[in-house]
């Protein structure tokens, strides 16, 4: 066992605070991190304050992790002492039903373990990156290049993955034209990945204000939801929409936009019961679908075409002392567009 420092809630109506847990023992093929940087997702705070599920407290919450490896297990052959390497959201899964062989632990059919505010295959609760370490099976850690600022790679653990991997199911490239919802965390991840992989890109927003920050992204048009002449002029536009709103929406609206055989896929997570009418799909034969993040192996493919071409998130870091503020800024939107943790101010 080793002690690793941590901000937890105590309950669901407590602030993070410090508080000091044991990690695990490293066994034969497991990979211990020393974490430097971890990303602040808004399911953080979902699940610190019960929104989703109730919740297994003390809750240290965190699952955008990077860091350096410090020891590895006898039988660990993919990993080395001193590596950078990275661990999202899944730590295992059952790795034998027909999901996990096919390289989907994320929809693992004896349901995989998060990386906090879960309980892992020995009943022993799962804490995650708000900490200065983690001990996590060799087959879920990742390897992370050294050519990207590690701060601005932890959010790909999360936000990157959720968004390249619906992009990637669905074949998105030149001569799609997309739509992004929405213009957080997720979303500006989806224009950067929309944009490299060769789509025509507009952001959909309910601020006007975004518009510049979209364009700088890279979007090639940009579509006030608020201003009814906007969206009336992009009916029926759009093949796929990716929707990355947590807030309530009007789902119906944004369905109108889709060309006839069109796909909405979501991957932001409403707390609310979504309201969709049936002629809003069967009107244009379009499908609503639903993401989770990607597996391992693609998670990794994720990683390796973001160092290839030089794609980061845009962060602010923060000290782990400023997370309820941060936590406060993020539901007012206030954040371009990923905070990160430097979990140094926690050591």
């Amino acid at each position: 066992m080793s002690q690793a420092h941590a901000y937890a809630a105590q309950s669901p109506t407590t602030d993070l605070a410090p508080w000091t847990l044991e990690r695990r023992p490293v066994g034969p093929h497991d990979v211990q991190i020393d974490i430097h940087y971890c990303g602040v997702c808004h399911s953080d705070l979902h699940q610190i304050r019960n929104e989703w599920f109730p919740g297994i407290f003390p809750m240290v919450p965190g699952h955008e992790i990077v860091g350096r490896i410090t020891q590895v297990g006898d039988h660990v052959r993919n990993f080395k002492v001193g590596e950078l390497a990275g661990v999202g959201c899944l730590v295992d899964s059952c790795q034998e039903c027909a999901n996990c062989e096919a390289d989907l632990e994320q929809y693992c059919l004896d349901g995989n373990t998060q990386t906090y505010n879960n309980l892992d295959r020995q009943g022993r609760p799962t804490y995650g990156g708000y900490s200065t370490s983690i001990v996590v099976r060799e087959e879920f850690v990742l390897h992370v290049s050294d050519k990207l600022n590690l701060a601005a790679v932890a959010p790909l653990l999360c936000a990157g993955i959720t968004t390249y991997s619906p992009l990637r199911h669905w074949n998105i490239g030149p001569g799609h034209k997309v739509a992004v919802v929405g213009l957080g965390g997720l979303g500006h991840m989806a224009v950067k990945f929309a944009v490299a992989f060769g789509a025509e890109v507009t952001v959909l927003s309910t601020s006007p204000s975004k518009e510049a920050d979209a364009k700088a992204l890279g979007a090639h048009h940009f579509v006030a939801t608020s201003d009814k002449d906007q969206t009336k002029a992009v009916r029926g536009s759009f093949d796929f929409i990716l929707d990355t709103v947590s807030a309530e929406h009007d789902m119906n609206m944004y369905l109108s936009l889709l060309k006839t055989d069109g796909s909405l896929v979501l991957v932001g997570v409403p707390t609310e019961p979504l309201k969709v009418q049936p002629f809003s799909i069967i009107g244009g034969r379009k499908t609503l679908a639903g993401s989770s993040i990607g597996g391992i192996k693609e998670t990794q493919e994720m990683l390796d075409f973001c160092a290839e071409h030089n794609i980061t998130s845009d962060i602010e870091l923060i000290d782990i002392k400023d997370v309820t503020a941060a936590y406060e800024r993020m539901v007012k939107g206030d954040v371009r567009y990923r905070f990160v943790i430097d979990i140094a101010t926690l050591k």
